[in-house]
């Protein structure tokens, strides 16, 4: 207002921020990347997959400048885990990653969401913050998706890379999997 007084957007204002909407859109995302690999459409995946990192760089940088809130902090890691968690199950459904790995990748994350769970009914606060270790891992994550879908669905060969990216993916989430256990729960 030119008088300078505020006007009080209410909490549908503050759910519909620009970054929210992008976050939001990125996890509406998930199905139809569900769908495509399924479809065995990994050429479209791959464009999906990389456009939902762009989204997420996107709301992220959008977040730090105009100021993000409590609803995109929370909304901003489930999308991105919905989709990471999404992209293995089904890329190991396809035969495109080894299931274990993908079953490795999802109890890791249960592990810790419910070890986090048990200590707050047990009335212990935890604050979760981010390892090097699992920053790491979610950066292999995330390329090891990425390139298995432009393998596959571009028919390129990538000789080595994929598996030892596979084994790379496999070697982080062990020891994020241990060190969130160790920090948390243990207290080390």
């Amino acid at each position: 207002m030119p008088d300078g007084t505020q006007v009080s957007r209410g909490p549908a204002a503050a759910l519909m921020t620009l970054p929210n909407v992008i976050t939001f859109a990125r996890l509406c995302a998930v199905p139809l990347a569900f769908w495509l690999v399924l479809e065995h459409r990994l050429d479209r995946a791959f464009f999906l997959f990389v456009g939902a990192g762009l989204s997420d760089a996107l709301d992220g940088w959008l977040a730090r400048r105009w100021g993000g809130n409590a609803i995109g902090a929370v909304l901003d890691p489930v999308a991105d885990k919905a989709l990471l968690v999404t992209m293995y199950v089904t890329l190991a459904a396809v035969n495109v990653l080894p299931d274990w790995l993908a079953i490795l990748v999802v109890f890791r994350d249960l592990v810790i969401v419910g070890g986090v769970i048990v200590l707050a009914v047990l009335g212990h606060h935890v604050a979760i913050r981010p390892l090097y270790v699992s920053k790491l891992n979610t950066v292999l994550q995330i390329v090891l998706v990425a390139v298995v879908m432009l393998e596959h669905g571009f028919g390129l060969s990538l000789g080595w890379l994929p598996w030892a990216l596979v084994w790379g993916v496999a070697a982080t989430t062990l020891a994020s999997g241990a060190a969130y256990v160790w920090v948390t729960a243990l207290g080390g």
